[in-house]
């Protein structure tokens, strides 16, 4: 976790660094088993092509979860975020040989009462945009 943000020390249009997560089946696993989604588009490639899928993909929820996770580890707190969310434009599409990775940066859009922002992402896999119209609301310190 970074050191916490001030309200004060950002206005609209401060950006977030980009950060990249890397992902491999092993965490989309993991991702069905906490999250009891174990729909075989996840984990089983050959299931997956048969579908019309280019190979297995991430889950939509936790594509999502990266973006929360980005933006309250920016914040220094993990309660950070108090209204966060996304469309899904396209799958993150995760290869057995080198898994995927998601980039995601953000910019302050709005700042709001009560030491609230409005962050805009932007999250990108193999060069193509995952989440559309992603935004969450930060109260920073």
């Amino acid at each position: 976790m970074t050191a916490t943000v001030k309200y004060d020390d950002v206005e609209v249009g401060t950006e977030i660094p980009l950060r990249t997560f890397p992902i491999d089946r092993a965490n989309l696993v993991m991702y069905a088993g906490a999250s009891g989604d174990f729909n075989p588009i996840h984990w089983r490639e050959g299931f997956a092509k048969a579908v019309g899928l280019p190979d297995v993909i991430a889950h939509g929820m936790f594509t999502m979860a990266q973006g929360g996770r980005f933006v309250s580890d920016w914040a220094g707190d993990p309660g950070a975020v108090v209204d966060y969310g996304v469309r899904f434009s396209a799958p993150v599409v995760v290869p057995d040989e080198g898994g995927a990775v998601l980039e995601i940066s953000g910019k302050v859009e709005k700042k709001l009462d009560d030491n609230k922002v409005v962050v805009a992402l932007t999250a990108r896999s193999a060069e193509q945009k995952v989440l559309t119209q992603a935004k969450a609301v930060v109260r920073l310190a």
